[in-house]
């Protein structure tokens, strides 16, 4: 918690203030039982009712004086906790921005929502209720005690011996709670899982008939936490039942004690309604305080989830700017590279083109927690303006090949070089600045096309939109739409077929006119003529970008300049369509699986 309290910085004035004020309201409360012993036992007893009358409007005083200093402790207590839960927020979301994928893959994606969102909630009213009770209640139970001291000394001690009581009941159970509400947020991390999963993949349970399956899993799951939360639940329960108990049986040694010194004449009965009034406060914050202990119990634990994920390092580290140093280097292990490198046949080579050339040199690569590696000892180079296509089975490591171009990871050996430069000693965001990225699957965000196809580069115009889109071969989509670039999508781009969204989101990634354009089996959904017209398209684009093309058709791959061939992480062979038929057997085999009648 201590490392969350830098947002409250640009409230310390409330934070202060909030506290103050209720303080100050709990001080006019004491002093109510004074005044309802001085009408007993002045205005009652001796019949003044002009003293009465006084006395009553001072209550009424008191009353509204209370008021106006709890309003007003609300409102910055509200104005506090609420904004540092935005604060807060915006940090924690700045943060996750900054993970690689490697450590979104670790944290996953359902309790980083659920700290973003439910956490912080709890921790924005644990915060509210800390402001205005925190100190208020304290004060309350220690100034009626000393209050009661000014009234009578024997009397006084059974608060003496009572306060102790309760706070060893309250704080134990508080230290018992904290680590049992961190669990029960474990429990809804694994709950908003299993929803959220059901409902991407809702059309896939029910293709499978797996209804009933997918809801005895959730129902297992929410009784778990269910359970949990009841045990928890009862648990906490316990605070007030043996706060009422204690204070009841000090309520009824105080009436005995006090009943003993009336009669005895050492204590007037007004003093003795002064004192259980005390008594009676005392009982009333304390139950106040029992469910603040547990709010508070509740958002401790959750600031503690939200501190850890602010305390994961993003898991890359980025050099303020590209050191000159640092590229001579790779420049020249890029040239020793190349040197090793088989000869490229000439006619696979454009010269031309103002795309980036990338090396890899002995990259092996393994996700976190994966028992063997993804990509092992794969080394080649791509030209400027070349074009490179990347087939093979199914996990044999084709998206996680292209993932290194972009650094969505780092290699754990070699050499991942673009335009002469390792991927490492590139600044943040300057080599996402060369590069185009069409994802396997196409993500579309809610707006008008054209907010869409201005993610690449804010300032594009109409006329370079359509300009992509018309290479994309999606300017006859967005023609046929209500609005043209206009036309509003829905989140994911729900309201457009699979084969539309994913035309334009490789429109999105040529608007900024990339030196290095990565499709990822981006062409799935079209149909052979259209992926062959977008291939044609982006060849003939001005520029000429240097061209990844990940597919499992070799149709879509088949006139690359370069073709690698991938086999369970390992480079089974590269080279053009033609050598590749001649000399690799993987490549043979998926080739003639496509065209049995070539054979």
């Amino acid at each position: 918690m201590k490392k969350l309290t830098v947002y409250l910085k640009d409230y310390r004035k409330e934070s202060v203030l909030a506290p103050l004020f209720k303080m100050l309201e709990a001080l006019f409360d004491l002093f109510v039982p004074l005044v309802v012993a001085a009408i007993i036992d002045r205005g009652i007893a001796g019949g003044e009712r002009s003293y009465i009358l006084q006395m009553c409007g001072l209550l009424v005083l008191l009353a509204a004086i209370g008021l106006t200093c709890s309003i007003t402790a609300q409102f910055f207590a509200a104005k506090a906790s609420v904004g540092f839960a935005a604060k807060l927020r915006q940090a924690l979301f700045d943060h996750i921005g900054t993970f690689s994928f490697g450590t979104l893959d670790t944290l996953g994606t359902n309790t980083l929502i659920t700290r973003m969102t439910s956490d912080i909630n709890q921790v924005q009213n644990g915060l509210n209720l800390a402001l205005r009770l925190l100190l208020r209640s304290p004060f309350i139970v220690f100034g009626a005690m000393i209050m009661a001291f000014t009234i009578d000394f024997t009397c006084a001690l059974v608060f003496v011996v009572a306060i102790p009581l309760l706070c060893v009941v309250v704080f134990g159970i508080m230290l018992v709670s904290i680590p049992m509400f961190r669990k029960v947020q474990a429990g809804l991390d694994k709950v908003l899982g299993i929803t959220r999963e059901n409902l991407t993949g809702v059309r896939v349970i029910r293709a499978f008939n797996k209804e009933e399956s997918e809801i005895g899993e959730f129902d297992q799951r929410n009784e778990t936490l269910t359970s949990l939360q009841k045990f928890v639940g009862r648990f906490s329960a316990l605070m007030n039942p043996v706060t009422y108990v204690i204070i009841n049986v000090a309520t009824i040694v105080l009436i005995q004690q006090g009943a003993l010194k009336v009669q005895m004449g050492s204590l007037t009965q007004g003093e003795v309604v002064a004192l259980y009034n005390y008594m009676a406060q005392i009982l009333v914050e304390l139950v106040k305080l029992a469910n603040l202990i547990i709010s508070i119990t509740k958002a401790l634990a959750c600031a503690s989830r939200v501190e850890k994920v602010l305390e994961v390092e993003p898991g890359m580290v980025y050099p303020e700017s590209g050191t000159v140093q640092g590229r001579t280097a790779v420049k020249a292990a890029n040239g020793a590279e190349q040197g090793m490198s088989a000869p490229e046949p000439e006619n696979s080579v454009r010269q031309t083109g103002n795309g980036a050339g990338v090396t890899f040199r002995d990259v092996t690569f393994t996700y976190e927690g994966a028992g063997a590696p993804s990509l092992s000892e794969i080394s080649f180079t791509a030209k400027s303006g070349q074009t490179i296509g990347i087939i093979g089975g199914t996990g044999s490591g084709k998206t996680s090949l292209v993932n290194l171009i972009p650094r969505f990871y780092d290699v754990q050996e070699g050499t991942v070089m673009v335009d002469g430069r390792d991927v490492r000693s590139y600044a943040k965001g300057e080599l996402l600045g060369l590069i185009g990225v069409v994802p396997q699957r196409a993500a579309l965000f809610e707006g008008t096309i054209r907010d869409n196809m201005r993610w690449g580069k804010e300032d594009a115009t109409d006329e370079e939109i359509w300009q992509a889109l018309s290479v994309a071969q999606a300017k006859e989509v967005v023609e046929g739409k209500n609005g043209q670039l206009d036309f509003h999508l829905e989140q994911g781009g729900r309201n457009l077929s699979g084969g539309q969204k994913q035309r334009l989101t490789i429109a999105r990634a040529l608007v900024k006119k990339p030196r290095i354009l990565i499709l990822d089996d981006s062409a799935s959904a079209l149909d052979f003529a259209t992926d062959a017209a977008l291939r044609k398209a982006i060849r003939e684009m001005e520029g000429s970008a240097t061209v990844f093309i990940v597919s499992q058709r070799t149709s879509s791959i088949r006139y690359a300049d370069r073709i690698l061939v991938l086999d369970d992480g390992k480079l089974a062979g590269q080279g053009t369509h033609e050598e590749l038929l001649e000399t690799c057997e993987v490549y043979q085999e998926i080739y003639y699986s496509q065209y049995p009648d070539k054979r």
